[in-house]
């Protein structure tokens, strides 16, 4: 058990020291807090509903929390209102939440258990202000999301699919000048990819984590 404790400390040590190179400053009690009961939330819930092929805190810290984080160059002024499509375990959206107070969030998520966790989130991370769940396919919400809570400064995905479909629909979910970020696949696989014409592939760089990602990023236009 205790080197059980020890692992997710660790774990959590690190996240907060990734939180600290991407935005200067050092996570909050608070924050540490919420990523500490997400962690235990994953893992229990994983037990049953295959949320992630993650298992150990150190694998979904690093594979999961972290890589949401890197998120965070890429999005626009706070504060703003983010929309996590197919957010699934809430990736990347609640560990951006979790870090940025300036971010009002909303998670769509077609699959029903999926969304019963991420109301469970909702509910034990104290974010009953400042995120709500939508149960649904996007592309079938993106209208009636957008006329009851209006448009979205920024959209966010981690699994990409058909860009083709998925930028468009996006884009719908935005404001004008508003920014969609999709994770792409990794930066040495980008070269033989077909472009976008809705916006293009960048690669960002984190000299302070020693990592390099890319992103898919479109604009919608004015």
């Amino acid at each position: 058990m205790a080197q059980k404790d020890g692992a997710r400390f660790s774990a959590l040590d690190h996240l907060a020291e990734t939180v600290r190179v991407l935005t200067g400053q050092h996570i909050g009690l608070q924050a540490r807090e919420r990523f500490s009961r997400y962690l235990d939330l994953l893992g229990f819930w994983n037990q049953s509903q295959n949320l992630t092929g993650f298992q150990t805190p150190t694998e979904i810290v690093r594979g999961l929390l972290e890589d949401s984080l890197l998120f965070l160059p890429l999005l626009p002024d706070r504060p703003l209102r983010m929309v996590d499509l197919g957010a699934g375990a809430g990736i990347p959206g609640v560990p951006l939440r979790i870090v940025d107070d300036g971010i009002d969030l909303t998670l769509v998520e077609a699959r029903r258990k999926r969304v019963s966790f991420l109301k469970t989130v909702r509910r034990e991370l104290g974010f009953e202000r400042g995120m709500l769940v939508e149960e649904g396919r996007a592309e079938v919400l993106m209208r009636e999301i957008v006329d009851r809570e209006g448009e979205f400064d920024v959209a966010v995905a981690r699994s990409l699919g058909d860009l083709g479909k998925v930028v468009p629909m996006a884009l719908g979910y935005l404001k004008p000048e508003g920014v969609f970020i999709g994770s792409a696949p990794p930066p040495d696989r980008l070269a033989g990819l077909v472009r976008e014409s809705h916006g293009d592939w960048q690669v960002q760089s984190y000299p302070g984590l020693g990592m390099r990602r890319a992103f898919f990023v479109a604009r919608r236009s004015a």
